[in-house]
């Protein structure tokens, strides 16, 4: 992968950028539950109307600094990723062009149209979503987490309880998923390859009465492929509502907590509506980071083929 990295080194400025500037927007999502907080202790509290619409300016405030902030990032990652990816193909076809046809016969040209095009584009869909999501969300989870413990110790350890079996979930869907993306891929360059096949030799298929034949391995072949998807699809999609069963139960858990603490008179209204948000928080981010794993893995799985095609040295002697 070193060898693909380095037409990274082009963008390093957008690629350092687009990540900071995401921290910096989900630095001010932090600060909305104590503002939110203070509305209700305060401000509806004491039924003073000025203090509530100062402080919805400040929510007001934070939320354009927060989008201009996600912008900015947006389009750092979007130019890293995009010049990344014509640098990589570039070099990729460049690399091609030095083989010899013993090695293309080897390789397939349907493998290198497949490499070229749909797995240069699943890795810069991947390095977009990783860098606009791979720091903000986990900042996002622990810095909630941080957060709350600031407000309650006790109402706290849900979150330090909830996030390692999160954790465990996600991480073990992503390695178990890693290796199906890599047969499915494998399987687009079959059906890639029989659709070349049959469009290049229309003729000679027609001469020898060979089109059902054909059209029955064409079947196949992509319902080969259609299989594959669908089973790593499923293991993906289990991700999401299993994080939602296992944040909603965490979400139940604190309410009761800080009900109790409520009616002891350790904590007030608006800090109970606090850890809901910053509850609610880490499961909007863990959500969008499912999202980024699913992604990242393909990428991933794409990126080692294309890997493998730059690994690939040349016969031919100048």
């Amino acid at each position: 992968m070193n060898k693909m990295l380095t037409h990274l080194n082009g963008y390093k400025r957008e690629a350092v950028l687009a990540p900071l500037f995401k921290m910096l927007e989900a630095t001010f999502d932090l600060f909305v539950p104590l503002v939110m907080a203070d509305i209700v202790n305060v401000g509806i509290a004491a039924h003073d109307l000025h203090y509530i619409l100062v402080r919805c300016g400040i929510l007001l405030l934070l939320a354009m600094v927060g989008l201009a902030c996600s912008l900015t990032a947006q389009y750092f990652a979007a130019k890293a990723a995009v010049g990344y990816s014509t640098a990589l193909r570039h070099a990729l076809f460049a690399h091609i062009q030095s083989l010899s046809f013993s090695e293309m016969d080897t390789l397939g040209t349907s493998t290198l149209i497949t490499r070229m095009t749909s797995d240069v584009n699943q890795v810069q869909s991947g390095l977009n979503l990783f860098l606009r999501l791979f720091l903000r969300s986990p900042f996002v989870v622990f810095g909630a987490m941080v957060m709350a413990f600031t407000i309650d110790f006790q109402a706290a350890l849900v979150f330090a309880g909830v996030i390692p079996v999160l954790c465990i979930i996600v991480f073990g869907i992503m390695l178990i998923t890693m290796p199906m993306y890599r047969r499915v891929q494998a399987s687009l360059d079959s059906v890639t390859s029989a659709s070349r096949q049959n469009m290049t030799g229309v003729r000679v298929l027609r001469a020898f009465c060979k089109e059902d034949a054909e059209v029955a391995s064409f079947e196949e072949k992509t319902e080969d492929m259609t299989r594959k998807q669908l089973s790593a699809g499923r293991i993906s999609a289990l991700m999401n509502p299993v994080t939602y069963v296992v944040i909603h139960l965490a979400v139940v858990l604190l309410v009761h907590v800080g009900a109790l603490k409520v009616e002891s008179g350790v904590l007030t209204q608006g800090l109970v509506i606090a850890l809901y948000n910053y509850m609610s928080q880490i499961l909007v981010e863990l959500v969008k980071l499912a999202n980024l794993i699913i992604t990242v893995t393909k990428a991933i799985a794409c990126g080692n083929r294309v890997q493998s095609i730059f690994e690939m040295e040349t016969s031919m002697v100048d």
